[in-house]
């Protein structure tokens, strides 16, 4: 199922816009394709597809393209995932249909798109190309999507400007993303905090005590799980890090063999106010808190977390 298939109406025209954004490979290496609107567009898409964020930004406007780098990392890449209506980077083919119009495959393990570039209408310094993005398992055309991508010529080159009647505005739209991004993040914050509950129960178990950090949880680059690498746990989440959170473990209370040691866990915002702005802490009980500490730790006394 694509991505197409679980977003709202609104979201997709969000994604849609998302996806020119991020697409981009250097006018240097197009050489005299960068005055064809369609090969600039192909090249996009084809950046899109691989998730090159540097490249993508190449291809937006002066204004777009300082908005964009301010983004953090984490809302780049949701961005570029959306492009191509996948959820993770794809190996791009383009070709030339019996029309002679472009068109290109993003392939990836579980669901590839096909993305047909249409004829190119100018205006003077503005280029307008129909786009059809579909899945190229869909024969009926289900969810196809037709839309009309807008270029525009910005100190010689094609840079994005609209998806049809929308205006390409990142600066405007990056709070509107910001939010969405911190919404997500911090419902991983919270998977991430029961993941991590989990993990080191099981560990305990196994070991009969409590490890010293997450790190003991993570996995073995040797082969046989042990007690400094368990294998419980993947590699990010091990270093204390994802999604725009941190993460802190601390031991309260005894921990020989055997004691009934208990834990607590915190996450924070790694930069409270763009990947998240509550902080979640889960106490010796099981229960995870939810608070606004301005980018500090949790406490007891936060609300239960919903």
């Amino acid at each position: 199922m694509t991505v197409w298939r679980s977003l709202t109406l609104v979201q997709a025209l969000v994604t849609a816009l998302v996806i020119f954004l991020a697409q981009p490979t250097t006018w240097a290496a197009q050489g005299e394709g960068s005055s064809d609107p369609a090969i600039v567009l192909r090249d996009i898409l084809i950046a899109s597809c691989s998730q090159n964020a540097k490249q993508f930004s190449e291809f937006l406007t002066a204004r777009n393209a300082a908005a964009f780098a301010a983004m953090t990392p984490s809302a780049q890449g949701t961005l570029l995932k959306r492009f191509v209506l996948l959820n993770q980077a794809g190996n791009p083919r383009a070709q030339r249909d019996a029309d002679g119009n472009l068109e290109i495959l993003c392939v990836t393990p579980d669901v590839s798109t096909e993305l047909h570039i249409g004829k190119v209408e100018l205006r003077d310094n503005v280029a307008y190309l129909p786009l059809v993005v579909k899945d190229s398992t869909d024969t009926a055309d289900a969810n196809t999507r037709r839309v009309i991508m807008g270029l525009v010529k910005e100190n010689g080159h094609w840079r994005l400007l609209s998806l049809g009647l929308l205006l390409l505005d990142l600066p405007t739209l990056a709070e509107e993303w910001d939010r969405a991004e911190i919404q997500n993040n911090e419902k991983s914050a919270v998977a991430s905090i029961k993941e991590l509950s989990a993990a080191l129960e099981k560990y305990r178990v196994t070991y009969a005590r409590l490890p010293q950090s997450l790190g003991d949880l993570g996995p073995s680059s040797t082969g046989a799980p042990k007690s400094d690498h368990a294998g419980l746990i993947e590699g990010e989440l091990a270093s204390g890090r994802k999604d725009g959170y941190y993460f802190r473990y601390v031991i309260v209370g005894a921990n020989e063999v055997g004691a009934p040691a208990i834990y607590q866990l915190a996450a924070i915002p790694i930069e409270y106010g763009r990947t998240g702005t509550r902080s979640f802490f889960r106490d010796g009980t099981g229960i995870i808190h939810a608070g606004d500490h301005q980018g500090g730790v949790g406490t007891l006394l936060d609300p239960k977390a919903e």
